[in-house]
């Protein structure tokens, strides 16, 4: 795997970058379990975290892979946290460096699925299927409408288990960014750079805690847990039609149980089992 690597030097993340190249192999085996859909439970998706950079020259692998995981129409919802670092400054840059060290970030790019998994082989979506369920214990369904230059957004999730200790996260995304990317892969007929290229699912701000999200109570089953957000469209936003949400809900340990996308004004349902 071919990967920027940095060290942190201060507090303040002076960054020295080296690169290191290093041969490796599909070792994934899909191990995930042939189940039955449970009547009443809720389709599991796969929440997918890709530490970037428009400055990263091997983080077009981990783009070419997103882009396998949505030609295949997965049920994953790619989340793209870009970062500046040293004299290798990013447009998109979004403050992460908290998340960086929970997860244990050492280089670019490095993509994680439900923030836990390291996404290892990011050329193949064999690691996204193991996470993809057909049977999750809570499910998620956002409402939102925009008008007058204000969000309004309930993330609504439904519980047919008792928890405790969950916490939600809320991301704003956008769509649709033109800028070129550094490219050293053979990706993208390996152009480098990648002119005009398209930056998409690009996190843009963060409606809870990042790192620890927002506690839930109430939930235990049978219950359906709302939380209301309003809050102005973030000012680094270019294009309000290219918008989008993405929730997800955290364990005790900081795993992602279950997580859901939306456009704006957009009414979903849960996605319970017939």
């Amino acid at each position: 795997m071919r990967k920027i690597l940095f060290a942190t030097i201060t507090f303040l993340g002076l960054i020295n970058i080296s690169c290191i190249s290093n041969d490796w192999e599909d070792n994934s085996v899909n191990s995930a379990v042939i189940e039955q859909p449970i009547s009443g439970k809720f389709l599991k998706n796969v929440l997918i975290e890709d530490y970037t950079g428009t400055w990263c020259q091997y983080c077009p692998r981990v783009l070419h892979g997103i882009k396998q995981v949505e030609s295949e129409q997965l049920r994953a919802y790619p989340v793209s946290i870009h970062r500046s670092v040293a004299s290798s400054p990013d447009p998109y840059n979004f403050p992460a460096a908290p998340l960086e060290q929970l997860i244990g970030v050492t280089g670019y790019p490095t993509a994680m699925l439900n923030r836990k998994v390291l996404w290892d082989n990011e050329i193949s979506t064999t690691e996204v299927k193991n996470q993809i369920k057909l049977n999750a214990d809570l499910g998620i369904a956002l409402n939102s409408t925009i008008s007058g230059g204000i969000i309004n957004l309930s993330v609504n999730v439904k519980f047919v288990s008792n928890f405790s200790d969950l916490k939600l996260v809320v991301y704003v995304l956008e769509d649709g960014l033109i800028y070129n990317q550094v490219n050293a892969t053979s990706y993208f007929n390996g152009q480098n750079p990648i002119v005009n290229f398209e930056h998409d699912h690009v996190l843009r701000a963060c409606l809870t805690d990042l790192v620890n999200g927002d506690a839930l109570t109430g939930t235990n089953t049978g219950a359906t847990v709302t939380k209301n957000f309003t809050v102005t469209i973030p000012s680094n936003i270019a294009n309000v039609a290219n918008l989008n949400f993405v929730a997800f809900v955290l364990d005790a340990t900081g795993k992602a149980i279950n997580v859901r996308g939306a456009a704006p004004n957009i009414t979903q349902t849960f996605q319970i089992n017939p």
